[in-house]
């Protein structure tokens, strides 16, 4: 006998949610990025399963960063080879591949297990405002994305 409610198939289905990052702050866009990516707005989230949705970012080369971190933050990877640390500055890394800022904050937010580089697949970043998956689109996030507010009384 099955215990399962319903129909498991259109819990599990995958929405397309579009989010423009022009003016937002790179680390409380990519928050809300991953929580969507791993299905926490979802009633059925489970850790150990997959039930995230798609996100796409258009508009990557506009993200906005607060303090100072546009000039000192700084993104280093190594070549494997004695002396190969490279390093490029958020400023250079936005003119050169602006969607790699959003990947590289997005995939720090996401759990360090197997599914993320499943989860990672699913998130689209385009650095101008077009994009080829117009018609996949359900959800829009074209405003700021709203943080959640806990009332305690």
């Amino acid at each position: 006998m099955s215990t399962g409610i319903g129909n498991a198939a259109l819990a599990y289905a995958r929405v397309w949610h579009l989010v423009d990052a022009r003016g937002q702050v790179l680390g409380r866009l990519g928050t809300q990025i991953a929580q969507t990516l791993m299905g926490k707005h979802k009633p059925i989230y489970d850790p150990s399963a997959d039930c995230g949705d798609y996100v796409v970012v258009v508009n990557a080369k506009h993200i906005a960063v607060s303090g100072r971190k546009r000039e000192q933050k700084l993104y280093r990877h190594h070549s494997r080879f004695p002396g190969g640390l490279k390093e490029i500055t958020f400023e250079r890394l936005q003119e050169k591949e602006p969607e790699k800022i959003i990947e590289k904050a997005v995939s720090g937010m996401l759990p360090k297990n197997r599914l993320r580089k499943v989860r990672l697949e699913r998130l689209l970043v385009f650095p101008d405002g077009e994009h080829p998956y117009t018609e996949n689109i359900i959800k829009r996030y074209d405003t700021k994305i709203p943080l959640v507010t806990q009332n305690i009384e």
